[in-house]
């Protein structure tokens, strides 16, 4: 019985030939679509044909005597029968046998079919669209572009993610480090006492170098995006961080006669306060700081940072410990600057100066106020006269001379208009201070137990302490190891607009030199600047992105009954118009204090804005220049810079700063600045 497959089979690249006995055997590939049994010789055609005539269960010498079968499911037209496996595969066998004998050798890619097995489901024979070999190249293709395509965003997805996974690797390495190299041993890991931890961790998250008001402003603000944030301050300084202002104001008018080692004053308004911004308590110890559970900020005091590798993203200290860190802040401020006359002297001189910076100056200069007879302050700015008049409070009650020398014609008359810096003189000289303007040093000498400082105009002064308060130096020392750029006209580190130096390193407080979208580059020295540049640093070190926009005040304080503040550019040189009023009992900073709650009046400002700037339709005096000697009680001064508001002074006016920054952000030109005035209320009584 002869199985015609061909007919069952969809076409395909191969012919069958026929075995005798029934079987087949698949053939050759077509010639050009041609059956190549129908281009065999006609002899072979006929022995085909022969042997599909003595199938098995017919008459043939292969299949005598064996009953018929037909083939179930399906094996062709030809009339196949039914009959037992066995039986059948025997017959398989035996055709094989004779296909050996009758036909020539077949070929490697020859197989045998047998007509009781089913034929394979078309799902498994094929591979692919018979005749169309292009679609298997497609298919390799698309597998190649997918697989491509997967490594290529794994090798992304690592390269991104490297820092954070180099920051996991380096602090399991550094446990496990710090667990294997124990005194204690394994003993100690099996009993219940802690482990003792390096007292400097060797790798943190956020590291600030700087412990100053900008330093523990971003610490603060870093905690608050990210509770669980571990901060590492790196102060030089060998005390907590705390505010500077207090140092040459509240705390000298302290009744306190151990003030030196509480470091509490009583503000304004009467109540008291430490200068330090945090308790002891409020910080983790440093050897702690990777273990704790939430994280936590960290101070390590009278530690230096002398080099940064900025590509390494490590700091070496001057003990030469080293600390990696993932991102970083620059809070170093400034330090005190000298003045050349003081430097070319001898030792015996560098002995009776004080350079007044931080609180170690403060305790310092207390300390000698009680000792000596006589104390020269050098300099008329907000610092020098500041400390003067503190100074002079206490020469009426300890017999003290207080001398206050600078080279402009007025105290603080760099910032002043003209006449409001002498009203601002004859006000210091009531403190009980010598005051002597128009006066340059030329040298300092020691003559007997005393300093002999000789000024070029040719005066002498005696005295037996000089305080040196001329200025700041921003401390830019690791601009050079870390390769940072330092402003040539203001000093600083040069920084973009969300205070970066580098992508993962900020710059905060009196070392930052940024760019006033409004008052082009800028670097400023005063305590607000310092709280708002921290805390903008540290937001953007936990991803914030913003840029600095703020308008930072400062203000002074002449003793409890005079003070002012300030916005902007307040540069004497400018052209002013200053607006005055009769002042009342509020208008003085104790009012003032006590109307916030505290002494530091930017911590209540803070960035407050002004939403809008109405005038008042109300009549008022015209802006005038006060005449010489005239008591300035309460007002405004202007400061213009082509006809626009560039600086605001309030002149014992508190609480109004969000209106100037308001005006100075606006920009605009004001031709009557009369009702600008009035925006601050200075007519009410």
């Amino acid at each position: 019985m002869g199985v015609e497959s061909s007919r069952r089979r969809r076409p395909g690249p191969e012919a069958d030939e026929r075995l005798p006995g029934g079987g087949c055997v698949t053939g050759r590939r077509r010639r050009s679509g041609r059956n190549m049994a129908a281009a065999a010789p006609p002899q072979r055609r006929r022995r085909r044909r022969a042997g599909a005539r003595e199938g098995v269960g017919g008459r043939g010498q292969w299949g005598a005597g064996r009953p018929r079968v037909r083939r179930g499911g399906g094996g062709g037209r030809s009339g196949s029968g039914r009959g037992e496996a066995g039986g059948a595969m025997l017959c398989c066998r035996l055709a094989a046998l004779g296909a050996r004998r009758r036909l020539r050798p077949l070929g490697p890619a020859a197989v045998l079919q047998c007509h009781h097995l089913r034929y394979p489901s078309r799902s498994l024979m094929s591979s692919g669209v018979p005749g169309k070999a292009g679609s298997n190249l497609l298919f390799y293709l698309i597998v190649g572009g997918t697989v491509t395509g997967a490594g290529a965003y794994v090798y992304k997805t690592l390269r991104e993610n490297k820092e954070r996974f180099t920051s996991r690797v380096t602090t399991i390495t550094a446990r496990s480090q710090e667990n294997a190299s124990s005194p204690s041993g394994a003993a100690s890991r099996g009993s219940a006492a802690p482990e003792a931890h390096p007292e400097v961790p060797s790798h943190v998250p956020f590291l600030l170098i700087g412990g100053g008001t900008a330093a523990f402003a971003a610490a603060r603000s870093i905690r608050a995006r990210d509770p669980g944030a571990r901060v590492l301050i790196v102060s030089e300084d060998p005390a907590l961080p705390y505010m500077r202002p207090p140092l040459s104001k509240e705390l000298w008018f302290s009744d306190d006669p151990n003030v030196t080692e509480t470091l509490r004053f009583k503000q304004w308004n009467g109540k008291e306060r430490s200068i330090y911004f945090q308790p002891p308590s409020f910080y983790v110890p440093a050897r702690d700081l990777p273990f704790v559970e939430n994280g936590g900020v960290a101070v390590l005091c009278g530690k230096k940072v002398v080099h940064m590798d900025v590509r390494g993203n490590m700091v070496k200290l001057s003990d030469g410990t080293q600390i990696s860190y993932d991102k970083c802040l620059i809070a170093t401020g400034g330090s005190p600057r000298n003045l050349p006359a003081i430097e070319r002297a001898g030792k015996d001189v560098q002995q009776r100066l004080t350079l007044f910076r931080k609180v170690e100056d403060f305790k310092s200069l207390e300390k000698i106020s009680r000792q000596v007879k006589s104390i020269t302050v050098i300099g008329g700015g907000f610092l020098g006269s500041e400390l003067a008049c503190a100074l002079g409070r206490r020469a009426r009650t300890r017999g003290l001379e207080v001398i206050q020398l600078f080279p402009e014609n007025g105290n603080m008359g760099k910032v002043l208009p003209e006449y409001l810096s002498n009203w601002t003189t004859e006000k210091v000289r009531r403190e009980g201070v010598n005051v002597m303007p128009n006066a340059v040093v030329k040298s300092v000498s020691v003559s007997g137990n005393r300093l002999m400082i000789k000024l070029k105009d040719g005066r002498k002064v005696e005295t037996d302490h000089i305080v040196a308060a001329v200025g700041l130096e921003p401390n830019v020392e690791l601009a050079k190891s870390a390769g940072l750029e330092v402003d040539s006209d203001f000093g600083g580190f040069r920084v973009n607009a969300e205070l970066q130096a580098r992508s993962n390193i900020w710059v905060a407080g009196d070392a930052a030199c940024f760019y006033d979208i409004k008052l082009g580059r800028r670097r400023v020295e005063h305590h607000d600047h310092a709280v708002v540049s921290g805390r903008l640093a540290g937001e953007n070190m936990t991803g914030a992105a913003k840029p600095y926009w703020h308008q930072s005040m400062f203000w002074s304080d002449l003793g409890p009954d005079v003070g002012y503040e300030a916005i902007g550019l307040v540069d004497s040189t400018l052209p002013t118009v200053g607006v005055f009023a009769k002042a009342t009992a509020k208008d003085t900073p104790k009012s003032a204090t006590e109307q916030s709650g505290t002494g530091i009046r930017s911590e209540s400002e803070t960035e407050a804005e002004a939403s809008e700037v109405p005038t008042s339709p109300s009549a008022s005096p015209m802006p005038h220049v006060p005449k010489q000697g005239e008591d300035y009680g309460k007002g405004v001064v202007f400061y213009l810079r082509d006809k626009v508001v560039v600086g605001i002074v309030l002149w014992n006016i508190f609480n109004r700063m969000p209106i100037a920054r308001k005006i100075i952000k606006d920009g605009e030109e004001h031709a009557d600045l009369n009702e600008v005035a009035k925006l601050f209320n200075i007519h009410e009584d």
